[in-house]
């Protein structure tokens, strides 16, 4: 099926989709492996679902900026392609369920031409750079960081340093000191300052949620601005070079950190300075925003709303703020679990133009703000609002909590996540109704260890889980506190206190906002009274929860299901397959070889220089594996190389000399001299392995074909 793309699609998108397309239509004639090709879709926004046959689409949006057009054709391609919802996720990204394979090109041509994106929303690549929502609004900021959001976005897409990297890595901007996009979970975090007069940022390094979730480290209080952009390519570099590979619970940049310290990451992040394309790069931050046009309306600063409207009134208090433009308030949607259905999507569009600046952003806590609304309008927004259900007091409160998808379509969870989110929003709304007020304690749910929803930073975290009683399972929650951010706005990593079935979360959730309104000290923030009560206090209060002896057969029934619960691992969309993994490697290197010459002939040579760099590594890693030789980092894989194949015919014939040849990639300022040079040396080491596995092939026979089974999306 041939695809027609509009002028608005740029040709490195046209590339990538028809790539997308080209490649799906070999995978379904068996001519590529599954392994393979979950790679590549990952890499463009396509991830399995637990329902075979149909996939997730991820639509990355930057820093959740989206405009009212955009939504409207997300909206229109999840009425095509998907189920008519539009799910909005903690990294501010936007995603789609139930699509057909088959389909996902159409619908990336059709959101390109909207100025939407797939391309690396998955997979080991720079993830959707996240940013506080109020980022350009924000009454506390020292400046405006969505330009540099964007800029980090704009840098790092399509680089060839970050396209097949150990592990994903994430990058957050917040708008303040308060440090909103929770800069402290990612494996980078800036936090925007002003020092001298000069723009520049507070550098976290290191953070990261899953089974064992770590606080980044500050690796630099400030750097100026023009450097951001060029220490994190360092940082990817590092992390690209010395990460794992092989363990991949162990392949985030967090452990590595750990492994060599921050001090030695410092050491490695000066030794790939001279290979950096730009050593400074400066953000324009000049150019037209959504802000433009919208002058101060000083005679209407501190506006309050005059109404006998009880609900009204409430969101006027907890979803509504004055913006740094005096006189002009932003607007928070909350919206439960993320869902939004797509005639909900197209009818907020039309607010949106009617009454707001058309820059929405889509915020960490799965809802939306809306911008420079005038106070004479808010009350005609919040009835049209209401009328959608988008006008529920409480944004970003403890009565609305976050919540990754859990069982409803993710392979990797364990129970609920939607189900009991619903229970606890419920029993909230009918026991604490003032709960609304509580902008302290936050709430995040996610169906599995490895924190989609956060879990970990947040006050009251609870993660889906099982438990044996006797023969049989029931559905389980693990509850964390203490994690988020305590009274001094330290970012803390939560602590797993108890399990306990999950039918029992409502009991828990009440026992401990009781519990902390009986006995917390005036004004003392749920984190430090966590804190001073210690683990083994909420333990102990928890524990009557966690009893066995006395569950129903209601205990046996996840949230939103009838059925008695089993553990189940999702269907995956493809079995294992026996293949040549030597001679599958090697194809993956003349495929980076050709993308080397690609970059030359646009003379791009800092690009052809990482694509010849990664010639080496996958040429290395195919002869290793042809001798039974384990590999695990790339730097790993160069001293492995050199030394096991010192003296073979073709290869060099001093130890060191490989080594030297190919870190030579960080000694040398990319020229296109030097660029030339290196992909020439890196071609004829590709030649070079061919001959050797041929000759390998002719003493031995032809190789053992291995089983390659498909992993899990992640």
């Amino acid at each position: 099926m041939s695809i027609a793309f509009s002028d608005n699609v740029s040709a490195a998108a046209q590339r990538d989709i028809l790539d997308l397309q080209k490649k799906i239509s070999t995978f379904y004639s068996g001519q590529m492996t599954d392994e393979q090709f979950r790679k590549f879709r990952l890499a463009r926004g396509v991830y399995g679902q637990r329902q075979p046959g149909v996939q997730m689409i991820r639509i990355k949006l930057p820093y959740g900026r989206i405009t009212a057009d955009q939504l409207v054709r997300i909206a229109h391609v999840s009425d095509r392609y998907a189920t008519g919802n539009l799910h909005a996720t903690t990294r501010q990204d936007i995603q789609l369920h139930f699509v057909k394979l088959a389909d996902s090109p159409l619908l990336w041509a059709e959101l390109e031409d909207a100025g939407i994106t797939l391309k690396e929303a998955c997979g080991n690549t720079v993830r959707n750079v996240t940013g506080s929502a109020r980022a350009g609004v924000d009454p506390e900021e020292p400046f405006d960081i969505s330009p540099y959001a964007q800029a980090i976005f704009e840098y790092f897409l399509r680089n060839p340093i970050c396209q097949e990297m150990g592990r994903k890595f994430k990058i957050s901007v917040s708008s303040s000191e308060k440090d909103s996009a929770y800069g402290y979970m990612h494996d980078i975090g800036l936090i925007p300052r002003v020092q001298d007069g000069k723009r520049g940022f507070k550098v976290l390094l290191g953070g990261g949620l899953g089974a064992q979730p770590f606080a980044a480290q500050a690796v630099t209080e400030f750097i100026e601005e023009d450097r951001a952009i060029p220490f994190i390519e360092a940082v990817i570099r590092v992390f690209d070079r010395y990460g794992e590979r092989t363990k991949r619970h162990k392949a985030r940049m967090k452990y590595l950190l750990n492994d060599i310290g921050l001090d030695e990451f410092r050491n490695r992040i000066a030794e790939e300075w001279p290979a950096l394309k730009n050593k400074t790069l400066a953000v324009d931050t000049t150019a037209p925003s959504s802000s433009d046009g919208y002058a101060p309306r000083p005679e209407v600063s501190g506006y309050q709303l005059e109404t006998e409207d009880t609900k009204l009134k409430h969101w006027f208090r907890t979803n509504v703020f004055e913006q740094k433009q005096a006189g002009w308030y932003g607007v928070q949607l909350r919206v439960q679990v993320g869902d939004m259905s797509s005639d909900t999507a197209r009818a907020l569009a039309e607010l949106v133009k009617t009454y707001a600046a058309d820059d929405i952003r889509v915020t960490v806590n799965q809802g939306y703000l809306l911008r420079f609304v005038r106070p004479e309008d808010l009350t005609a927004l919040y009835a049209g609002l209401d009328a959608l259900g988008l006008a529920t007091p409480g944004f970003d409160t403890t009565a609305d909590i976050t919540t990754c998808p859990g069982t409803d379509t993710c392979n990797l969870a364990i129970s609920s996540s939607y189900g009991i989110t619903r229970a606890l929003e419920t029993m909230m709304h009918a026991e604490f109704p003032d709960i609304i007020y509580n902008n302290d304690i936050k709430i995040k749910i996610s169906g599995c260890m490895n924190g989609c929803g956060q879990h970990s930073v947040a006050n009251i975290g609870f993660h889906g889980s099982s438990v044996k009683n006797g023969a049989a399972v029931m559905p389980a929650l693990q509850v964390l506190l203490g994690g988020g951010f305590n009274g001094a706005g330290e970012g803390q990593i939560g602590d797993k206190v108890v399990k306990i079935p999950t039918k029992r979360g409502p009991d828990a959730l009440r026992l401990l906002l009781q519990d902390y309104e009986a006995n917390s000290f005036e004004g003392e923030y749920f984190n430090d009274y966590y804190g001073r009560q210690g683990k083994n206090y909420f333990y102990a209060l928890l524990k009557p929860l966690a009893d066995l002896k006395l569950v129903t057969a209601n205990d046996f029934i996840d949230w939103d299901h009838t059925e008695q619960f089993t553990t189940e691992v999702g269907v995956g969309e493809c079995a294992g397959v026996m293949i040549d993994l030597v001679a599958t490697t090697l194809e993956e290197a003349a495929e980076k070889l050709t993308w080397a010459r690609e970059a030359q002939a646009e003379n791009r040579p800092a690009d052809a220089i990482y694509h010849a760099y990664n010639v080496f590594i996958t040429g290395a890693k195919a002869a290793l594996m042809s001798r039974d030789v384990n590999t695990n980092t790339q730097h790993g894989i160069v001293a492995d190389f050199d030394r096991t194949f010192v003296g073979e015919e073709g290869f060099h014939a001093l130890e060191g000399e490989f080594k030297a040849l190919v870190f030579s990639i960080n000694k040398q300022e990319p020229s296109e001299a030097f660029a030339a040079d290196f992909i020439a040396k890196a071609e004829q080491f590709r030649e070079a392995v061919l001959a050797y596995r041929e000759r390998q092939i002719a003493l031995e026979g032809m190789p053992h074909l291995q089983e390659l089974v498909q992993a899990q999306d992640s």
